[in-house]
């Protein structure tokens, strides 16, 4: 109990020295008119459960440090670079108003090359980034909306639980020291609550959420 109150605190002290303009990981996107949900359509969302640190090292954050970490923890860029379905969006308070989806990245069983192929056809993990980069809140921070999917012939919907078991699947596997292409990464986790709301209410498929968000720092080493 006290850990969880522990981590509310956190996660509100955090807004509120990134209003003052200290260096944070984060801004909830709640304070500035955002949603810790992205848009799915149809008024509901997915979670943006995991969140890479703006306290990360700078490389991390970009479009290739992103995808260079992604590859280094068992993911990768979508199969022969064709994304199906549309792109979703968020709102993360930080002036951009909602913006798409900066990319998909798919568990790639191994093989960073072309494993997402596989991901398409069997299903597994994968997630979306947002970035909060706006004229409001510029952390640099990656918001990640991150799920396991069944299979194609299911129509990649989330498994059961799917939200809940794709964030814990993707901190197991960035925990610790992790390497690709050279980059040495060292990650840390924290669990915050009172970012997401527990329970079904407005998530895509009605699938409930234990309203955790882990917050994970990447330094490369």
């Amino acid at each position: 109990m006290l850990s969880n109150i522990k981590a509310s605190l956190s996660g509100v002290l955090i807004g509120a020295l990134c209003v003052a303009g200290a260096s944070v990981a984060f801004v909830n996107p709640t304070l500035g008119g955002g949603s810790m949900l992205d848009n799915a359509g149809v008024g509901v969302g997915e979670p943006l459960n995991v969140i890479i640190s703006g306290l990360s090292s700078p490389a991390v954050l970009t479009d290739s440090g992103i995808v260079n970490f992604a590859k280094a923890i068992g993911f990768s860029t979508e199969c022969l670079g064709i994304h199906l379905g549309g792109p979703q969006s968020a709102n993360l308070g930080d002036g951009n108003g909602p913006v798409n989806q900066t990319m998909e990245l798919r568990q790639d069983f191994g093989d960073a090359d072309v494993g997402t192929c596989l991901e398409s056809l069997i299903g597994g993990n994968h997630f979306r980034v947002f970035r909060q980069n706006g004229t409001l809140t510029n952390t640099g921070a990656l918001f990640l909306a991150v799920s396991k999917e069944e299979d194609v012939e299911e129509g990649h919907t989330i498994v059961p639980d799917g939200y809940n078991i794709g964030r814990d699947l993707f901190v197991q596997d960035a925990l610790g020291m992790t390497s690709f292409g050279g980059t040495t990464y060292s990650t840390t986790a924290q669990n915050i609550t009172g970012l997401l709301p527990a329970g079904s209410a407005g998530i895509n498929h009605g699938i409930a959420i234990d309203g955790i968000v882990t917050l994970l720092t990447v330094t490369i080493q």
